[in-house]
């Protein structure tokens, strides 16, 4: 048996090339997994473009990587078909945060009739948000019918569900004090994690969401009736300098990024969360108004355990995520259409497109190595 790869440039995103390796015969406790499909989005071009300052790279990687090639990870299901360990069988459908290959290996450990979680040490340091992989027989939210949804929103709209949370338990860094609406500019806003993190901040009556976009994509996010206003980049002049707002940075680049810190002069917090502009990314130096601070999903969702408990926790995110889903799922407008991308050629021509950033907004990209 082998394993498919498909590596990325970590310098030169555009760059790919696929490399099929020997496997080599299981420790004991470690289970084989057949990657089934995988979504890819720009949370993944994220991924990547943040992969050595948020440690990306580190969940799968490359074997003598002298020359600096990187796998990126996807969210997605799998199949065991080997196993050297009691407590899972092979034939076990899994979910969970996997490398762009047609096979992984895990090591099981603190399991559990929903999940277990990967203890080979290279993650052991890795925060264990991705280190967890649900057992679909036993998964609330998962169906069959549904996998690709799944795997296409699931983690973004974790993330969308946590920013709408840690803007709120901040008191939306006091842009609504004194009974004002604040504003929340959302940039890259045809994105799936911006326009999931509108879905939950339009719930809010006390703000207002403005996303912006590439003048392509002003009526496909007008469509979704999650945003009050839809702007274009070069529309930022349609807003009052003094207007209090929070900038919610989804796109990464830094033009925008200095544009919107200029013209705000009452700017209350500047959020980064992603890179889908990977050609303009750009740091937070020399800006004026408050410093740019990187978004990291997981420690928000650390507090709210901390809060509320697991049980709570995940009944919350458990009716958000079925109230978003029924939006998604909605027959007029399509919010997303599903298109399935097979074998090597073809998982090369969607990073591709998904990198350059021009595809159809609509359209979710699943993908799998194995033709």
């Amino acid at each position: 048996m082998s394993t498919m790869q498909f590596h990325v440039k970590k310098s030169h995103l555009a760059t790919t090339r696929c490399v099929t390796l020997p496997d080599g015969p299981l420790a004991p406790g470690q289970v084989r997994v057949r990657v089934e499909h995988f979504a890819y989005t720009a949370n993944n071009i994220t991924y990547a473009a943040f992969g050595e300052a948020m440690n990306y790279w580190q969940f799968f990687p490359v074997a003598a990587d002298a020359d600096g090639w990187g796998v990126v990870p996807v969210w997605g299901f799998a199949v065991v078909v080997q196993s050297t360990h009691a407590g899972v069988a092979v034939g076990e459908r899994l979910y969970g945060y996997w490398p762009m290959a047609t096979h992984a290996v895990l090591q099981p450990a603190r399991l559990s009739a929903e999940h277990f979680f990967d203890a080979a040490p290279h993650r052991a340091a890795l925060h264990p948000v991705y280190n967890q992989y649900l057992r679909c027989a036993a998964d609330p939210l998962y169906r069959a019918d549904r996998e690709a949804l799944q795997a296409l929103l699931r983690p973004l709209f974790l993330t969308a569900w946590l920013i709408d949370d840690f803007m709120a338990d901040n008191g939306f860094f006091g842009t609504t004090a004194a009974g004002r609406r604040g504003a929340l500019l959302l940039s890259s806003a045809s994105s799936k994690t911006a326009y999931a993190t509108a879905a939950q901040l339009a719930q809010r009556p006390d703000v207002e969401v403005i996303g912006l976009t590439s003048a392509a994509n002003v009526a496909f996010c007008e469509s979704l009736g999650v945003y009050h206003r839809v702007l274009r980049y070069d529309q930022l002049d349609a807003l009052p300098a003094d207007t209090p707002c929070i900038y919610v940075d989804f796109a990464g680049s830094g033009p925008l990024r200095q544009a919107i810190h200029e013209r705000f002069g009452a700017l209350a917090y500047s959020c980064a969360i992603g890179g889908t502009h990977v050609n303009e990314l750009g740091g937070g130096q020399g800006l004026p108004g408050p410093r740019p601070v990187l978004f990291f999903a997981p420690a928000q969702a650390k507090k709210r355990h901390g809060d509320w408990g697991a049980a709570e926790f995940n009944t919350r995110l458990a009716q958000a995520w079925h109230a978003f889903l029924a939006k998604v799922s909605a027959p007029t407008p399509p919010w997303l259409q599903v298109q399935e991308h097979r074998g090597p050629a073809a998982v090369q021509a969607a990073h591709a497109l998904v990198l350059g950033g021009q595809g159809d907004p609509r359209i979710g990209h699943m993908l799998a190595l194995q033709g």
